[in-house]
């Protein structure tokens, strides 16, 4: 099947990007038409298991340098003057052909475990963060249980950590781990008295029990699954921040996600808005294309101004962090609008396209069609990393106050 022309090339204007973000969104964009385009249909429809990690795509993205662009020269990153905006423009490119390997590959690495990574103690830093950013391991986030996920309280972790000679023993259960059926190292947020601590711990280390993995409705590139930790020993030096500062260290890390999961949901919508708006303009219904219907003019005319200002928003945000070190409520805001966006242009982009939305491969000729497994992916956005819920409560607390909503 041929790939419809960008329509963002025309609606939509970098005018406001530095120019270190234009070159590296050119540099990323080439990447991903070489590497990741022709196996974007595989990735994208391919059920879950360990061996469908996407480990030669993992091997490209370090190879290209695509894990040096968020970090600073001393741990051989970019050194970028904007290097969130960077990353976010990064998972924007990478996910216009396939979503759940920009969350897995890049949202899960280099955000979540780099950015804990980056804010760890030098000798953690200074040793694992290179390593991240050269390929040599992958990476876990594991705040998530079977009772706990969006309230990350002391009163709902039940994961243990307890204090033994010379560091701590792990003991519980964590579960949606991105990454974990095939991961080196983890993150993992645990219980440590009356608080919450960040743990820097070998997956390898005996006690650590990953099961298969989950099969889930879409996002198949991501891998989650099940992680039980019996006794598992993590030495004193591999305390990420304080002891009892783990949740601060999880949320630092957790608002960039969410940056980066809007910038997700934009690539979804454009990538289902690409496609579906070349597709009106080729197909007749009673004589006349489906464009010159006026219902589907005025209906991706909204589309179009949607996605502007999502994308607008993400990149705000992102710039905000990078200027102010932090953009809570922008993060906030902007996943909300990418995953929302996301579900609503895949579902019109379906209804317009009829049979050709819904399926996946036309047999007879052979043909494969993107529609069906970007629906699939988007309802994820305005669950994890926050449930879109969440976030509308963050932005309520910008405007009320804690008196109000607590």
């Amino acid at each position: 099947m041929t790939h419809p022309r960008r329509r963002a090339d025309a609606l939509y204007s970098d005018l406001f990007v530095p120019d270190e973000t234009k070159r590296i969104r050119e540099d990323v964009r080439q990447f991903c038409d070489d590497v990741i385009r022709p196996v974007a249909h595989r990735l994208n429809t391919t059920p879950e298991s360990k061996e469908s990690f996407a480990r030669a795509e993992f091997d490209a993205i370090a190879k290209a340098g695509l894990y040096k662009i968020p970090y600073p020269t001393d741990v051989g990153g970019l050194g970028l003057e904007f290097p969130t905006l960077a990353t976010c423009t990064v998972l924007e490119e990478l996910a216009y052909y396939s979503p759940s390997l920009a969350s897995a590959l890049y949202d899960g690495q280099a955000i979540l475990v780099g950015k804990t990574l980056q804010h760890a103690p030098p000798h953690i830093r200074n040793k694992y963060l290179p390593m991240l950013i050269r390929g040599e391991f992958v990476g876990c986030f594991a705040t998530s249980e079977p009772n706990a996920s969006t309230d990350l309280s002391v009163k709902s972790i039940e994961t243990v950590a307890t204090q033994v000679e010379g560091g701590w023993k792990i003991n519980g259960q964590k579960r949606w781990i991105t990454n974990s059926p095939v991961g080196d190292w983890i993150a993992v947020l645990c219980r440590t008295g009356d608080g919450l601590t960040m743990l820097w711990a070998d997956m390898r280390e005996p006690g650590v029990a990953v099961s298969a993995p989950d099969l889930k409705m879409g996002n198949h590139v991501q891998l989650t699954a099940d992680i039980h930790f019996k006794d598992v020993f993590v030495p004193d030096e591999h305390v990420v921040g304080k002891v009892g500062g783990g949740l601060r260290t999880a949320i630092t890390a957790l608002v960039l996600g969410r940056m980066g999961i809007g910038a997700v949901g934009v690539a979804m919508a454009q990538a289902a808005f690409d496609f579906s708006t070349d597709y009106m303009g080729k197909r007749k219904v009673f004589g006349q294309e489906l464009a010159r219907f006026q219902h589907w003019q005025f209906k991706f005319a909204e589309h179009a101004l949607q996605i502007e200002m999502a994308r607008n928003l993400y990149q705000k945000a992102a710039i905000r962090y990078d200027k102010e070190g932090g953009a809570d409520i922008e993060a906030a805001m902007c996943k909300i609008a990418g995953s929302r966006l996301a579900c609503d242009v895949a579902r019109d982009a379906i209804q317009v396209c009829g049979a050709y939305g819904f399926v996946k491969t036309l047999s007879g000729p052979g043909t494969n069609f993107p529609l069906e497994s970007i629906y699939r992916d988007a309802k994820i956005g305005e669950i994890y990393e926050g449930a879109n819920e969440i976030q509308s409560w963050v932005i309520a607390r910008h405007i009320f106050g804690r008196e109000f909503t607590g």
